[in-house]
């Protein structure tokens, strides 16, 4: 079993400093194997902001895959925005535009689907379908696929689409013969839980969808801040939704779902 702790939406800049300390402490006890953070380190591009998300990365367990969003790219800064739009990140967080992780049970792919040309959405481009569809099929069978991004895939819980990832059908034809099983992000503030069967109805396939809320930002859009620790082995995978408890501030489990593979689709199961 494989224990991730999916964080996502820090937005350093405007966050509530009270939080972060009780984080801390709950990651070094969980001690996961994986950290994932799915976008928004800061909240406008700034270095200060960066290097206090860097701060607060490093106080957290290793390894960790964590991709940039749309707040990662300077808003205001015309010329860096165009010309260089993740270079505080690449310098202060994260070279890697691809980032991957690899043990004896899972397999994790990183993807940058922030855009200079969008101030909110996000995309992805085929170059990059065709270089997590490499990754996958270069790794060894029977793991379980995760990817990582920013903005959503899919949003189970919903009809509308202007959140999602642009292209996202063509990408999701290719997860889905790569055989992904999970798909992480965030950018909506809010938590979710679901499989992409309703939208994307791709026969004998469905991964699971994973939304994080913010775990730091003071931008809860009316939902405490929370994270999600994921469980995972190779037949069931947990996810326990931890939410930020005001009066007795530390974190706290509030919703366990429980999603089981019958083949390649993964569906919820009674605890």
């Amino acid at each position: 079993m494989r224990t991730l702790l999916h964080l996502s939406d820090l937005h350093f800049g405007r966050i509530d400093t009270s939080l972060l300390d009780p984080l801390c402490a709950f990651a070094q006890t969980l001690q996961p194997d994986l950290v994932v953070v799915s976008g928004d380190l800061t909240q406008r591009a700034l270095t200060a902001q960066f290097e206090h998300a860097r701060h607060f990365l490093d106080a957290l367990p290793q390894p960790q895959i964590v991709v940039p969003g749309n707040h990662d790219v300077p808003l205001h800064n015309v010329i860096s925005r165009f010309a260089r739009p993740l270079v505080k990140f690449r310098r202060i967080i994260s070279q890697d535009v691809l980032p991957t992780y690899v043990d004896e049970e899972i397999g994790v792919i990183g993807i940058d689907t922030s855009r200079s040309l969008t101030f909110k959405g996000g995309r992805i481009n085929k170059r990059q379908i065709e270089s997590v569809f490499s990754a996958f099929d270069a790794m060894s069978t029977g793991l379980i696929k995760i990817v990582v991004s920013h903005h959503p895939f899919d949003l189970p819980n919903t009809r509308h689409t202007r959140d999602l990832v642009g292209r996202a059908p063509l990408a999701m034809e290719a997860f889905a013969r790569s055989g992904v099983d999970l798909l992480l992000a965030g950018h909506l503030h809010t938590s979710q839980v679901g499989n992409t069967a309703a939208h994307y109805p791709t026969r004998n396939y469905a991964a699971l969808v994973v939304q994080a809320g913010t775990a730091t930002s003071t931008r809860g859009r009316g939902e405490a801040n929370s994270f999600n620790v994921i469980r995972i082995d190779s037949s069931s995978i947990d996810v326990e939704r931890f939410e930020w408890q005001t009066d007795a501030k530390i974190f706290e489990a509030t919703e366990l779902t429980r999603y089981g593979r019958l083949a390649r689709v993964w569906q919820p199961e009674n605890i």
